[in-house]
């Protein structure tokens, strides 16, 4: 069988695969950071595509993510994400640049709102008009990086003097990705991005995403699939010689961060999560977190950890990998493996060999 541009499927198949990335830390529970260092370097030996990095009220993203670029050699560095209210569209775009310029052009540039409680009680800065800000800053940052006079009259940002950028960016393209979920939001990253970063969006629905991302590229007049979906995918690859607990405990591991971002992350992915049919599932998580951590991580029901996370063993979690890429994710985004440099070492090559000889 061959597609449309004369490619088998299996060409097609290993051509999607090499995109498949790794969320590095979480920004909530930071990891010891020479470790992490240490594994994504193993990510780059290996040829994965991309590493990202959160922030929020842990390590800060720019300073780790030029230790990274330091520290690799080929592997794309993603800000996953750089908040729209803490730092200036300015700021944004000139550490962006810089960055991109010592890292050979590996930089791609995540924008999101975050939410109230992280902008307004870490920040101190009030949570207005997310979509109408993230809006203003790509366009403000796109200015930017095209070496622009900086004239820009919007709602939030006012700029008449005309500064200019005082050195040549690398690209004046870095590709700007958006951590949207709302339908607003999702339409407009079609409109003005180059890909879109969900958490936690079910497997149910890849092909509504593309509907929005593609209704927003139409309003902008741009080709439908010009914005990636690349989401963030909690995944646990198991050994082959996994026990039945083993894959239980990989389960649990797996609905921690699940019921933390449902309960504990504002109300954005439990909204998203409802929309999409699993309202009974995220009400069963906020009442147990009435009764405590461990209560509201059981509450996690089977169907909804299968519907957003990856867990199995490698021909298991890769043909699930390829069913998602099918239904239309284009740049997988797992977790980096837990555990010790060497074992998570174990598990990326592992899973890099399962991508690259399965059919």
């Amino acid at each position: 069988m061959t597609t449309e541009t004369g490619a088998s499927s299996d060409e097609t198949k290993r051509s999607q695969r090499a995109r498949v990335g790794f969320v590095a830390d979480s920004p909530n529970f930071p990891s010891a950071w020479t470790q992490v260092v240490e594994k994504v370097k193993i990510a780059d030996q290996l040829g994965f595509d991309s590493v990202w990095l959160g922030e929020s009220w842990g390590y800060e993203l720019f300073t780790s993510m030029s230790d990274l670029a330091r520290e690799t050699k080929r592997i794309k560095i993603g800000a996953g994400i750089a908040n729209i209210y803490s730092r200036t569209p300015a700021l944004i775009a000139s550490t962006v640049a810089t960055l991109d310029e010592r890292s050979g052009g590996r930089i791609i540039l995540g924008l999101g709102p975050s939410g109230a409680n992280v902008i307004e009680h870490w920040h101190g800065v009030r949570f207005t008009r997310p979509v109408r800000r993230t809006r203003e800053y790509v366009e403000i940052i796109r200015m930017i990086l095209r070496g622009e006079k900086l004239v820009y009259q919007g709602e939030f940002f006012h700029l008449e003097r005309g500064f200019k950028l005082r050195f040549t960016p690398a690209r004046a393209d870095v590709p700007i990705y958006i951590a949207a979920m709302g339908p607003k939001n999702v339409i407009q990253t079609g409109e003005i991005a180059d890909g879109v970063l969900p958490v936690y969006w079910p497997e149910t629905d890849w092909a509504g995403l593309r509907t929005q991302l593609d209704e927003g590229a139409h309003i902008a007049g741009r080709s439908p699939h010009s914005a990636a979906i690349a989401p963030y995918i909690t995944s646990v690859l198991l050994p082959e010689h996994a026990t039945e607990e083993d894959e239980r405990a990989a389960r649990l591991r797996a609905a921690a961060p699940l019921a933390y971002y449902i309960g504990k992350m504002g109300v954005y992915y439990a909204q998203m999560l409802t929309r999409h049919g699993f309202g009974e599932d995220v009400q069963a998580v906020i009442e147990g977190w009435k009764q405590g951590t461990k209560s509201a991580i059981a509450a996690v029901s089977p169907r909804m950890l299968d519907a957003t996370t990856i867990i199995g063993r490698k021909k298991a979690f890769v043909a699930k990998l390829d069913r998602w890429m099918v239904a239309g994710v284009d740049e997988p985004l797992l977790s980096l493996p837990e555990g010790s440099v060497d074992q998570a070492g174990e598990q990326m090559a592992a899973l890099k060999t399962a991508l690259d000889e399965m059919p």
